[in-house]
C-alpha cells in the first residue's frame, strides 16, 4: 500500500496545456494558433462548468420562453453557454467565423487574420439541466479557405467533415471531461476543479469493435425506416440493452467506453433527421473514426457529405464498427429489388 508520504511524490499527470504543446509538431501549417484555440475552448468550458454547477442557485435553469433557430425551446443555459464560448473564441483571436446552434447566421468575429472556423453546439441536451442529467458541448474546427485578412464567407463555413482539423466535446457530468481529436487519436482529459486544470486521464481512446447497447428514442420506432427497425429487432433478440439518456454527448460518451451504437434516424416528424450535420454529426463522426468506430447516415459516410446550409439536418448512426456496418448492410438490402 502506498503511504501518504509516497503518494505526495506521485506525479499529478499531464495537463491539457502541456499535452497540447507537446503535440504541436503534428501541424506544420500551424504556428501555435490551433493550440491557443484549444486552450480557449478549455477556458470557456471551465466557465460553463461553473455556471452549470450553480444553475439552481442563481436562477439560470429553465426556459427563456423563446425559440432558437431550430424551432426548439431555448433554455437559459443555452444562452449562457453560447455567450461564454463565443466571447472566449472571439477574444482568443484565432477564429474568423463561428457557426452556433443558437444563431441563424454565421458569426463574423472580426478577427479577419484568424486562420480557423469553428462550429459548435454550446450546450447539447440543455433541457435536461432541470433534472440534473449530464449535458455537453460539441465543437468542430476547420482551416479557413478564403485569404487571410479578408472577411470570411459561406464557403469557409460549409466544408465537409473530412476537412476538420480538430473536433471534440465536453461532458458536464459526475466529472467534467474534455475529449478531442486532431486526427492523431482520441484523448480524454478530466477536470480537477480544485486546481482548475484538465488532466490527461484517457490516452488513445478506442471504442470496442462491437457492443450490446443501442441508443435511440424508441417512442418513435414505429416511424423509423425498416432497415433501422430490423437492426434493433436483431439486437433485441441477441439480448442487447437499450440505453438512451436524451443528451447526445452523454449517450455517445457511454458508448465510446462500453461499445454500442447511437441512432437518430429520419422519422415522420423529422424526415431529414434531427441532428445537425455541421456541429453535431461531423465532429462526432471525426472523433469516432479516430477511435476505431464508424458514422453513417445509412448510405453515406458522414464525413463525405457536402453541406448546403449552416443548420442542415442529417440522420446519424454512430458507434462500434460492427454495429454501424449492420445498419449500412440493412440499407443496402432494402435497395435490392425483390
Amino acid at each position: 500500500m502506498t503511504n501518504i508520504k509516497d503518494s505526495l511524490l506521485l506525479p499529478m499527470g499531464t495537463t491539457l496545456d502541456r499535452f497540447i504543446m507537446r503535440n504541436q509538431a503534428h501541424f506544420p501549417f500551424a504556428t501555435g494558433e490551433l493550440s491557443q484555440l484549444l486552450r480557449d475552448i478549455a477556458l470557456a468550458s471551465k466557465i460553463v462548468n461553473r455556471e452549470i454547477n450553480r444553475a439552481g442557485l442563481i436562477n439560470i435553469s429553465g426556459s427563456v420562453g423563446s425559440m432558437n433557430v431550430q424551432g426548439e425551446d431555448q433554455q437559459k443555459l443555452d444562452v449562457v453557454a453560447d455567450v461564454r464560448f463565443t466571447r472566449a473564441i472571439t477574444n482568443g483571436g484565432e477564429v474568423c467565423a463561428i457557426i452556433s446552434e443558437e444563431h441563424d447566421d454565421m458569426i463574423d468575429t472580426g478577427n479577419h487574420k484568424g486562420k480557423y472556423i469553428m462550429a459548435m453546439d454550446p450546450l447539447d441536451g440543455s433541457s435536461n439541466i432541470d433534472v440534473n442529467v449530464a449535458v455537453g458541448t460539441i465543437f468542430s474546427i476547420y482551416r479557413r479557405l478564403s485569404p487571410i485578412g479578408t472577411p470570411p464567407d459561406l464557403a469557409d463555413v460549409l466544408q465537409k467533415g473530412s476537412r476538420q482539423v480538430a473536433a471534440g466535446y465536453i461532458l458536464y457530468g459526475s466529472s467534467t471531461m474534455l475529449v478531442y481529436t486532431t486526427g492523431h487519436g482520441v484523448f480524454g482529459f478530466t477536470y480537477e476543479p480544485s486546481l482548475g486544470e484538465y488532466y490527461l486521464s484517457h490516452a488513445n481512446m478506442r471504442i470496442p469493435a462491437t457492443g450490446s447497447i443501442y441508443s435511440c428514442n424508441e417512442a418513435n420506432m414505429h416511424t423509423f425506416p425498416e432497415p433501422v427497425r430490423q437492426v434493433i429487432d436483431n439486437m433485441r433478440h441477441e439480448g442487447a440493452s437499450s440505453r438512451y439518456i436524451g443528451s447526445f454527448v452523454a449517450d455517445f460518451h457511454r458508448n465510446l467506453f462500453k461499445g454500442g451504437i447511437f441512432m437518430y434516424p429520419e422519422t415522420a416528424k423529422s424526415p431529414k433527421g434531427k441532428l445537425r450535420l455541421m456541429y453535431e454529426c461531423n465532429p462526432m463522426a471525426f472523433l469516432i473514426e479516430q477511435a476505431g468506430g464508424l458514422a453513417t447516415d445509412g448510405t453515406r459516410r458522414i464525413l463525405d457529405i457536402e453541406p448546403t446550409n449552416l443548420h442542415q439536418r442529417c440522420p446519424l448512426y454512430v458507434g462500434s464498427k460492427e454495429l454501424v456496418e449492420r445498419v449500412v448492410k440493412q440499407y443496402e438490402l432494402a435497395q435490392v429489388p425483390a
